[in-house]
């Protein structure tokens, strides 16, 4: 049996289809300027907020003076973690506001593919939104955060596949439990980020629930972006645990969004969407 062949009737996901997928939210983002603004808009909010917030504690906290720029690496790397979440979640449910999973699922589209196409999605809005942010700060506060280097691209994967996870189990929950659950697309991640060190370093936190930072990636990350700013050190060994969690975080967060859709299509629920 020839790969195409196999990749109709088997296991393998199908690009084409992913790819068609994609294209049809791409138009969608492209079509739609009040849509980009948004992605841009709050990553640049957050950005200026920090950004003025900084100016000031350099001149009032030796902390802050000795990397005057790791709140706005902070701010940045936080909502890579946060609109990659959001931009899984979001697509998703797009497609549950406009009732179209009844339609995308007559066709050969799997839910593994569909998974795969929200992850481009998810990238493609992630690098508009901050990416817009992270250039604006340049002239606005003469500090830029591809000065990180080669480390800000694993900050960056590493954030970016934990959102990706928490955003695939969001997207089941809401497929599960309907749109009444969709406030879990906005509040999840908020969950995390007392404890991933996002602000402060996480000996700040009491021992007990260092142990619970411990097991989240965005927490390695984060201790690692210090580390690189103020004692302009990579620390592999971050980095390794951020990995090796991320691929226990994904896992989970596909087995849980084919286990929710699953499910959702024994119940018949793809077809009737609502609160």
């Amino acid at each position: 049996m020839s790969i195409i062949a196999h990749a109709h009737t088997g296991f393998i996901p199908s690009l084409r289809r992913i790819y068609a997928l994609v294209l049809r939210h791409t138009y969608l983002l492209r079509s739609s300027g009040p849509r980009i603004l948004e992605l841009v808009y709050w990553p640049t909010v957050q950005m200026i907020l920090w950004g003025f917030i900084t100016m000031f504690l350099i001149n009032h906290s030796s902390w802050i003076a000795q990397a005057s720029g790791v709140l706005l690496s902070a701010v940045l790397l936080w909502d890579v973690l946060f609109r990659s979440q959001l931009g899984v979640s979001l697509v998703f449910m797009e497609e549950m506001w406009s009732r179209n999973l009844g339609h995308l699922f007559v066709s050969p589209l799997r839910p593994t593919e569909l998974g795969c196409a929200l992850l481009t999605m998810s990238l493609i809005r992630t690098v508009i939104g901050v990416g817009g942010a992270a250039f604006i700060a340049i002239p606005l506060f003469n500090f830029s955060v591809f000065s990180l280097g080669l480390p800000l691209l694993a900050f960056f994967i590493n954030l970016i596949v934990m959102g990706w996870a928490i955003g695939l189990l969001v997207s089941g929950i809401v497929l599960r439990y309907g749109l009444g659950a969709e406030s879990m697309a906005w509040i999840a991640i908020f969950a995390v980020q007392p404890i991933s060190g996002v602000y402060y370093p996480i000996s700040t936190l009491p021992e007990w629930l260092q142990y619970v930072a411990a097991m989240l990636p965005s927490s390695h990350v984060f201790e690692g972006m210090r580390s690189v700013l103020f004692d302009h050190v990579f620390r592999v060994d971050l980095l390794m645990h951020a990995v090796l969690l991320n691929v226990v975080y994904l896992t989970a967060g596909f087995v849980s969004f084919l286990a929710f859709f699953k499910l959702a299509r024994v119940r018949g629920q793809l077809l009737h969407v609502g609160e």
